[in-house]
């Protein structure tokens, strides 16, 4: 095989991968790459004639000699490839995540052939017995150790392309007998699972010692973050050199080594000497678990910035909810009081996978689809809401992440004085690393401007900023900052208009906000958004709310008949900008569109939020 395969099949323009150059010989190197694509398998590679030679093994490597692996020979991938941990994004060949399961080195040990004096001759005796079909080697990696053989099969399967191998595990002192691969789940590199790598939108799509290559316009997180910092050090008009970005540090280790720009780690790395003793926290109080915690609150700012004072986190698209975890039992409550436990019941086993007898964790249900995004339509659809008189739709189908993004208490002491960075380094220590139903909400310490590009190239919702030593504040406050890069706004259904040409039961919803008065305050109609099946659903509820009163404060002009309902209903609305005030009724949303219905706010928390 050669690069021209690996090349036909990728679109360099679209994704992160390395483009194809054959590489002079510098060693013997091989790594593990767990692939998470179409189907779940293991990529092992050895770095040999300039190329990475490349096998898929969909179980993976074993150290017990009992385990024959299936591997299947791919095209040969550049040696570059060798560093790549990250997302391949939808569209391409191979879409999912890739993470770095082991890397070392390897040398070729036939048994009838002296060792090779070189890596020249290694190279070229490994050729000789891959070209025979049986390929023997010896690993020194980090989880990998000792010899093992690839070895051809002849197979007689209809339809075989001849790649088929065995890779097996020679018996020597590195035996393992039993070897449950699944008790390695982690990467060498950075220490996060798949889903952590999957879910974690500031997860550079390309984790390497060298520098993010240029030619990809979607390696989000690594390449705005180099913008910014090039933009910072620009010379000044007055020739010169313009002050070196801050360092990025660690919130909680101000001693720690920086981290290079290319890994893009966020911040508050887990140690495994952490601890989860909240006594000598600054701030800490000793007192029994609260009943009731109310939720600090972002107030909405119109544009990101970077401040070194600030420390900045991916906005999630979910349900807010504070989880309190005592003993094996957790209760999940909602923003305004509402008990949502029996809606998430998988939910039930986040004791598991918090180190604490008693913690009330601040954080937001999340229903993400295949690439790992946050999605509220799907959440939608999670939640049953549009389905009337049903809690629970497809809830098998929609899986269900909770990231957790501050710590309020913690085994006897009240944490809401403490400072923000001292909560979220022992959040950090107390979330299981490895969890499918709990992931820890990552910081980046200054760069707010770079993360908003990154969640923008992303299609997030926005991001929060908050300041390093705020307290947990149980209102709206600006210690907290929330930027949204798609404007959504939830808004009560206060009536709906007449339907227009083929168009059945209504045209479009009519919206509202409360002001400061506590009036209902007409701010536009949407009518897009819906499926046949939601219009319908949507138009059922409407009935039942039908009333000749009109809520809204003053006349509502919607352009065509308008009928009028009990403002009962919470949508939300997604919409490019706010219109600028005229004379005929003030502020309006340009091109707002349906999302779906809400049922963990009520109408009257739908009020007027304008950027400050």
């Amino acid at each position: 095989m050669s690069l021209e395969e690996y090349k036909r099949k990728r679109r360099f323009q679209e994704t992160p991968e390395p483009p194809p150059k054959i590489e002079k010989l510098k060693g013997h190197r091989f790594v593990v790459q767990k692939h998470r694509a179409s189907h779940l398998h293991y990529d092992f590679r050895l770095e040999m004639e300039g190329v990475l030679k490349s096998w898929a093994v969909p179980k993976g490597p074993s150290l017990d000699p009992a385990d024959k692996r299936l591997a299947m020979q791919v095209e040969d991938h550049p040696v570059s490839y060798f560093d790549f941990e990250g997302t391949i994004p939808p569209g391409n060949y191979g879409a999912g995540t890739v993470m770095i399961w082991d890397v070392g080195t390897w040398e070729p040990t036939a048994k009838d052939a002296p060792p090779p004096k070189n890596a020249s001759e290694a190279d070229r005796l490994a050729a000789q017995m891959l070209q025979k079909g049986d390929l023997k080697f010896r690993l020194q990696g980090k989880k990998l150790q000792g010899e093992f053989v690839l070895a051809h099969m002849r197979s007689r399967r209809p339809g075989s392309k001849g790649t088929e191998w065995l890779l097996i595990k020679h018996r020597d002192e590195a035996v393992v007998a039993g070897y449950d691969i699944d008790k390695y789940d982690y990467s060498v590199l950075t220490r996060r699972t798949l889903d952590q790598i999957a879910a974690d939108a500031g997860s550079a799509q390309w984790q390497s010692s060298r520098k993010a290559s240029s030619r990809s316009k979607s390696s989000w997180l690594d390449d705005a973050i180099a913008r910014s910092d090039r933009a910072k050090a620009k010379p000044a008009k007055n020739g010169k050199a313009a002050t070196k970005p801050a360092a990025r540090r660690s919130p909680s280790a101000s001693a720690k080594p920086q981290r290079t720009r290319a890994s893009a780690q966020p911040s508050a790395e887990a140690k495994p000497e952490d601890h989860t003793d909240p006594g000598g926290l600054r701030g800490a109080r000793k007192a029994p678990m609260p009943e009731v915690v109310r939720p600090m609150l972002a107030t909405l700012v119109e544009k990101p910035f970077d401040d070194p004072n600030w420390i900045f986190e991916i906005k999630w698209d979910g349900y807010r909810a504070l989880a309190f975890v005592k003993g094996d039992a957790v209760r999940l409550l909602s923003r305004n009081q509402n008990d949502m436990t029996s809606q998430f019941p998988e939910l039930g086993g986040l004791p598991g996978a918090v180190r604490a007898q008693t913690a009330v964790i601040d954080g937001e249900i999340v229903a993400v689809d295949e690439h790992g995004r946050p999605s509220f339509s799907l959440m939608q659809q999670r939640t049953g809401m549009s389905h009337p008189g049903r809690r629970m739709m497809n809830r098998g189908g929609v899986p269900i992440l909770y990231y957790a993004f501050d710590l309020v208490y913690l085994d006897g002491y009240d944490l809401r004085q403490v400072n923000l960075e001292d909560r979220k380094r022992l959040l950090r220590a107390v979330v299981a690393t490895q969890s499918e139903l709990i992931h820890f909400s990552d910081d980046y310490p200054e760069k707010g401007v770079a993360l908003y590009e990154a969640a923008r190239q992303r299609g997030l919702e926005g991001i929060v900023g908050k300041r390093r030593n705020s307290c947990y504040l149980e209102k709206r406050s600006r210690e907290w900052l929330k930027i949204k890069i798609t404007q959504q706004q939830e808004c009560v259904i206060g009536g709906y208009t007449d339907p227009r040409g083929s168009r059945e039961n209504f045209g479009s919803l009519v919206l509202g906000l409360y002001d400061d008065q506590g009036r209902l305050v007409h701010v536009g109609q949407a009518g897009s958004g819906f499926t046949a099946e939601t219009h319908e659903q949507m138009w059922r509820k409407l009935t039942k709310l039908a009333t000749p009163k009109n809520p809204f404060h003053g006349p509502v002009d919607a352009g065509r008949k308008t009928h009028w309902v009990r403002p009962e209903l919470v949508a939300q609305i997604k919409f490019s900008e706010w219109t600028h005030e005229t004379a005929g009724g003030g502020l309006k949303m340009r091109a707002p569109v349906y999302l779906g219905l809400r049922n963990d706010k009520s109408p009257k928390e739908c009020r007027f939020e304008l950027p400050q």
